[in-house]
Order: structure tokens, then C-alpha cells, then sequence
């Protein structure tokens, strides 16, 4: 093949719009990556190719061959040797991508041969040589190399072992990390001044790489904004100590424009939060706290930067680091800790007012908050946290800004919406009941003032003929929110300045107006509006109250919570755990009978209702309730409409293994038969169906649902006597209709 050729194919493997082309264009030209011979024509093409993409061919090939076959150690070397000197004459004029695919290929055979020849281990010499020319082009490749070798040392790659993969990345860790991190260091210094804006760029990558290497090989995922402490080694900690390292970092954020400037915020991010055992002392450990403090200080005064979005966002997870690392005993013994905590009150109140804005960075500074207050029962000294001032504020302004986010319309795509994603609601929700319950008198008695408005227009709807959707949704979308907010709360029960007696006071006081809401859910013009995704949207709110309502205050719980229920007594007559489990049951009922085309609220309606059946005491006390022997006598499509609805088929399953864990409680084989009666109708009704009709749509979805139905009995079933209830009453009786399942539909495996 001539070159002209081959560069015209590449030009159409990377170009060409046209699919059969690029296919052709690829399997022409694949026997430069499979096969090893090919490897003197790469390097061929390198030297003489004038097209970038005869060029990103060889090299991509080249990275191939090497990640895929044991070459020659000599061949690995001279590759090696062949591409500095490639990179050295040549780099700077190549195109990006060309250059970005050879240093990826020189990385690779670093690390290949890292423990076969030292010779490979000189890359970061090497790189020391492009550093010290003159010409940028020639800085800019020595940064690439570094940062690209400091990738390729952190990430495993097919053609390696895990082992070898950890054994080339500890050696190299141990060797050359350090020493890279103070080129950037030196480099970040030198380039402060200068025009040239991808250097700089260049070297804070190049920082930010090595802060972030997987020292202790935990395999960390980079796409998440989580990471725990960062075990940086002990021979850094000279440098770490050095103000003048934390400086560079604030000195760059303050000159630089996005994203410059939040590439520096994310190793600040990172320095915040080396472990705290790799100070020398403790007074080593308070000056770079207040090196921290003095700079995110300062950040917050002038707002500066923090008009951009991933600024803003990064500078927040800043804040919430300082809850990783430093109690909040450091934290007010530091100079100046009053002017920055109240900075940082202010900062939080206005991301909260700023909701649309910053709904996903509000999250870290929430955090913070929370574990500050969750530090204050371990507060030694005279020195004031302030949190006592704060907190209530921040509290009030989170509630306040997700009823003005219901008031100012959802987003368009449901996901987005946390009421309708629950990743994002307990995200927002994760941190929130400790600050509540931290001035839990005053946080309560907002939420009852601010929730009882609301709960009142939503009454008088109620008795409407006529209902406002518009105004009801906003409505109900504001009541899901407090709901979730008040079961938040109950999910937790450490409280701060509050007795226990007095804190299931204030639950049963926040409680009681979520069962004063059910009442009205299910009346008047409500009942209308099962339809409605706002009106789904307070129902699975309601669930989720009860869950967390039952795991503290219902059942074995329900003996220590004398308080709550003889508070609940006096504002709703509900004087112990079994009346309480009665509502619950009934919400649960209402919404299995009410939801046919919500497949999320009967599966929140069902998962409560296993709940509450699988737990020992609130099983026992289940079988106690009228409406539960009801359900468990009734368990038909008349009573449960969902029973029917082709979206809600997998609920069944849940339904019926439910019921069977009621059922098998018992421990009756006559009571097991009886509540079989709705089970045995179906089989009768379908064994009496002719042959010739055997193969419509009715009957292969009714045989279905059936299977569905026993599958839930039978995973019930936990012992050799209940499942022997079950056999005894399929065989032989019923097996023919099952054989005559399997012979008439053998030809349709997919379910209904």
C-alpha cells in the first residue's frame, strides 16, 4: 500500500460521515494493531506521513500493540527511546491529538516496563529536559507527559494484572510522585505571570493529578464528588506544611477565569482534606486550618469567581470539607472563627434563597452545618460556637426555599424534580432533621406554623365541587414537601438541648398534623384526583412519614414512647401503637384501591405494608385489625383494582407474599384454606375455559397473574409445614391446569 493511500484512508476512518466507508476504511487498515510485524511500518508512517491522521493511526496502533503482546524488552525500549526523540523534534508543531495519542503510548510503555529495565523509570528525567527548553511547546509536552504517566500509573488497564498494576503504582508512588508534585509546585510559581494560559492550565492539571492518585489503592470513583480522607505520605509533609503550597492555590484561584480557577478550588478541595495524622503537632495542624480559613474568609467577602456555576459549586464542596477533618473544638479556638462562621451562615442562607441556582452544592454546606451541630454535646471550653444563632436561620430558610421551589413551577423533566426522584430528595434530606433537631422547640414549631396554612386551604378544597388543579397542585406539592421534612425528622432521634420526654412531645406534635392531612387526602373533591402526579406525589410522602414513623414509635418501640402517645391521645385520641397501625393500615388500603395507573404508589404502598407484616411484633398486631382479615379473606380484583392493571403485574408478587406472611403467622391449615377462596376461584374459572379458547390474550394474562400470585405465597412460605400447606393444596388437584399452561403457551416465554 502506497502512503497517499493509506493517509486517504485514515482521512475516512476519522472523518467520513458515511458508516460502510469508515467499516472498509477500519478493517483495511486493523493489521496495523494485530499484527506485530507491523510495527517497523508505524513507525514508518511516523516519520513520514504528512496527514495528523496517518499519524494518530500509528500511534494508536502502537499503544495497541503494546497494551495487547509481549514485545521484545530491546523493541519496548527502542519504541521508548524513538518517542522522546519523536516528541522532542517534532512535538510541539504536531496537532493535539496526535500528541496527546503518542505521550499516552510513551506512558504506557513506562509503565509495561517499569520493573524490567530502570531505563524506563528515567520518563520523569525526560520530562525534566522538555521542562528546562525555552519554547512553550516544548514546557507544554515535558506537563503532558507527567500528568498523562501519572494517569497511567493510577489507572489498571486491560493488558496488565491488578497485582502488577499495584506493584508499578506503589514503586512508582514511593519514587517519582513527590518529586512530580513540586515540579508542578515550581512550575505553578514560575508561571504566575506569564500570558501563556495552557501552561497554567498545564500545571494546576498537573497538581490536581497528583493530589488525586490513588495512594493506599482504593480504587476510588473519579466521576463521584465523594472521597473520603486523602492519605497523602509522610515524605510530603515538609511541603504540606509550607503556607506558601495552600498560597499558590489561593493565589491562583484569585488570577485565573473558570475553569482555571476551578481546577484550583479542587486541590484545595483535596488539601482540605489530607489526613489529619500527617502534621507533625498539633500546632502544625491549627496553622494550616487557618491558612484555610483565612483564604475560603477572604473567597467569601468578596464573592469573587462565585458568580460562575462550577465555581460556586466547587467552593461549596470546599466548605464542606472542613467538617472531614476538624472538629468543631479546632474550629472556634482559631482566631477570626466568628467573622467566618458567620460568613459561612450568610453564604449557606443565600445558596438556600438561590435555590434554582444552587440546589446540588447546597448539599456540602448542609453537611457542614450537621456536623457541627452534631460536635456540640462534645464542646469543651468558654469559646462560643454561635451556632445557636445560625443554625435556626439556616433551618427556617431550607424549608422556606423548597415551598418557594413548588411556588415558582417543577422543572419540565420529572427527574429532576426531588419529589419525584428519590436520589435526589434524600440527598437533600440526608443532612437536614440534625440541624432541626438542634433547636428542635423553635425548628418544630415553624414547620407546624408554616405547614397548618396550608393544611387549612387544602381542607376547605376539600368540600369544593369544582376543584382550582393549578392551585391544588401547588398546594399538595407544598404538603409532600413538609411531609418528607417531618419524616426526616422522625428517621432520627439524637436532639441537642432536649430531653427525650419532651422531644416525643414535639414528634407526636408534628405527627399529628400529618394524620390530620390524611383525613382530608382521601375526602371530598380529593378523591377525585388519584389522576393527578401531585396528588401521587403527598401519597407516597405519606408512606414514607409512616415508615419512619413505625421503625421509632410502632410495635417493640411503641413501649419506651408513653409521651407521644399520650400526646397524641389528647390532639387525636389515638392512645396506643395498635389505633396508630390502623391508620397506617388504612392509608395503605386506600391507596391499593384507589391507584391503578401509579405503579409508584402501590409499590411505596406495598413495600410499607411487607414491612409492617414481615416484623414480629407489628405482624402479631396486624392479625388483630378488622381491615387486615378483611384483606386477607378478600385479596380479589373487585376489592384491589390493581390486581388487574398490566403495569402494576410484578406488584402482585409483593401483594400476595404479604399476604402469605400474614396468613402462615397463623399457623392454621384451615384458616391457610379459606384465605386461599379468591386463589381457588381463578383456578376453577380457568380450568373450566374450553381448548379453543385456551390461547387468547384473557386467559394467558389471567394464567400469569396466577403464577404471580402463587409465586408470592410460596416465597412465604419459611417452613417444611407452611410450604406443605401450600403443596397439599396444588397437588393433585390443581397440577393439570399447570401442565396445561406449560403445553399451550410453551411458545411464549416472555410474561404478560
Amino acid at each position: 500500500m502506497e502512503l497517499a493511500q493509506l493517509e486517504a484512508l485514515c482521512e475516512r476512518l476519522y472523518n467520513s460521515q458515511d458508516s460502510v466507508e469508515r467499516a472498509h476504511a477500519e478493517n483495511t487498515l486493523k493489521c496495523f494493531s494485530m499484527n506485530t510485524e507491523y510495527i517497523s511500518q508505524c513507525q514508518y508512517i511516523l516519520d513520514h506521513a504528512l496527514t495528523p491522521y496517518a499519524l494518530m493511526l500509528a500511534s494508536s496502533s502502537l499503544l495497541k500493540q503494546v497494551t495487547e503482546h509481549s514485545l521484545a524488552l530491546k523493541l519496548r525500549l527502542d519504541i521508548w527511546t524513538y518517542l522522546i526523540n519523536y516528541l522532542a523534534t517534532r512535538g510541539p508543531e504536531l496537532q493535539p491529538f496526535v500528541t496527546a495519542s503518542l505521550i499516552q503510548l510513551l506512558c504506557r510503555v513506562t509503565k509495561f516496563g517499569w520493573f524490567d529495565d530502570d531505563r524506563f523509570r528515567d520518563l520523569v528525567t525526560e520530562s525534566m529536559n522538555f521542562l528546562s527548553q525555552a519554547t512553550p511547546g516544548h514546557y507544554a509536552i515535558g506537563l503532558k507527559i507527567l500528568s498523562q504517566l501519572i494517569s497511567e500509573m493510577n489507572q489498571a488497564n486491560s493488558g496488565m494484572p491488578a497485582t502488577n498494576h499495584r506493584r508499578v503504582a506503589c514503586s512508582f508512588r514511593d519514587q517519582y510522585l513527590f518529586q512530580i508534585f513540586q515540579i508542578s509546585l515550581t512550575s505553578l510559581g514560575q508561571l504566575k505571570n506569564d500570558v501563556v494560559n495552557q501552561l497554567q492550565e498545564l500545571a494546576l492539571a498537573l497538581s490536581l493529578k497528583c493530589l488525586s492518585f490513588d495512594f493506599v489503592g482504593t480504587s476510588v470513583d473519579e466521576s463521584s464528588d465523594e472521597f473520603g480522607t486523602v492519605q497523602i505520605p509522610s515524605p510530603w509533609k515538609p511541603v504540606l506544611e509550607d503556607s506558601s503550597t495552600l498560597q499558590i492555590f489561593f493565589d491562583y484561584y484569585a488570577i485565573t477565569k473558570p475553569p482555571l480557577s476551578k481546577e484550583a478550588l479542587e486541590c484545595l478541595v483535596r488539601l482540605a482534606s489530607v489526613r489529619r495524622s500527617l502534621f507533625t503537632n498539633d500546632a502544625a495542624r491549627s496553622k494550616f486550618l487557618a491558612h484555610l480559613m483565612t483564604g475560603t474568609k477572604v473567597i467569601l467577602q468578596t464573592g469573587q469567581g462565585l458568580a460562575d456555576h462550577d465555581n460556586y459549586h466547587e467552593f461549596c464542596r470546599l466548605l464542606g470539607r472542613f467538617r472531614v477533618n476538624y472538629q468543631l473544638s479546632e474550629l472556634v479556638n482559631m482566631e477570626g472563627y466568628s467573622d467566618w462562621i458567620r460568613l459561612v451562615a450568610e453564604f449557606t442562607l443565600k445558596s438556600l434563597q438561590s435555590w434554582q441556582w444552587a440546589s446540588n452544592s447546597v448539599y456540602y454546606l448542609l453537611g457542614l452545618w450537621s456536623r457541627l451541630v452534631s460536635s456540640v454535646p462534645y464542646l469543651k471550653g468558654d469559646a462560643p460556637s454561635l451556632l445557636d444563632e445560625f443554625v435556626p436561620k439556616i433551618t427556617e430558610s431550607f424549608i422556606t426555599s423548597r415551598f418557594n421551589s413548588v411556588q415558582a413551577g417543577l422543572p419540565d423533566d420529572l427527574s429532576e424534580n426531588p419529589l419525584d426522584n428519590a436520589e435526589l430528595l434524600q440527598d437533600q434530606l440526608d443532612c437536614f432533621p440534625c440541624l432541626c433537631r438542634f433547636q428542635y422547640e423553635s425548628s418544630s414549631l415553624f414547620v407546624m406554623n408554616i405547614m397548618e396554612p396550608v393544611l387549612q386551604i387544602y381542607t376547605e378544597r376539600a368540600r369544593l365541587h369544582v376543584p382550582d388543579s393549578s392551585d391544588l397542585t401547588v398546594i399538595e406539592d407544598k404538603l409532600a414537601w413538609i411531609v418528607h421534612i417531618i419524616a426526616a425528622i422522625l428517621k432520627i432521634k439524637q436532639c441537642t438541648g432536649c430531653s427525650v420526654e419532651s422531644q416525643e412531645v414535639l414528634d407526636a406534635e408534628l405527627s399529628a398534623r400529618v394524620l390530620q392531612l390524611i383525613n382530608v387526602t382521601d375526602s371530598g373533591i380529593h378523591s377525585q384526583r388519584y389522576g393527578e402526579i401531585s396528588k401521587q406525589r403527598l401519597d407516597r410522602a405519606i408512606l414514607t412519614f409512616f415508615q419512619h414513623f413505625r421503625k421509632s414509635y410502632v410495635g417493640d418501640q411503641a413501649i419506651h414512647s408513653s409521651k407521644l402517645y399520650a400526646r397524641l391521645s389528647e390532639l387525636l385520641g389515638l392512645h396506643d401503637h395498635l389505633l396508630l397501625l390502623n391508620v397506617i393500615i388504612g392509608k395503605i388500603v386506600t391507596n391499593l384501591k384507589c391507584y391503578t395507573e401509579s405503579e409508584e404508589v402501590i409499590d411505596h404502598a406495598l413495600s410499607l405494608f411487607l414491612e409492617l407484616a414481615s416484623g414480629y411484633m407489628t405482624g402479631k398486631l396486624l392479625l388483630k385489625l378488622d381491615t387486615v382479615k378483611f384483606i386477607v379473606a378478600n385479596h380479589t380484583r373487585e376489592h384491589f383494582p390493581f390486581l388487574e392493571a398490566k403495569r402494576c403485574t410484578r406488584s402482585r408478587t409483593t401483594f400476595y407474599y404479604t399476604i402469605g406472611w400474614l396468613i402462615f403467622m397463623e399457623d392454621s391449615p384451615v384458616k391457610f384454606k379459606s384465605s386461599m377462596d379468591p386463589l381457588q376461584h381463578v383456578f376453577l374459572s380457568l380450568e373450566s375455559t374450553p381448548d379453543a379458547v385456551f390461547r387468547t390474550d384473557a386467559v394467558r394474562y389471567a394464567l400469569v397473574g396466577l403464577m404471580r400470585d402463587l409465586r408470592g405465597i410460596a416465597m412465604a412460605t419459611n417452613s417444611r409445614r407452611t410450604y406443605g400447606f401450600l403443596f397439599d393444596w396444588l397437588y393433585p388437584a390443581h397440577m393439570p391446569l399447570l401442565l396445561k399452561g406449560i403445553s399451550h403457551w410453551t411458545d411464549t416465554p416472555e410474561p404478560c
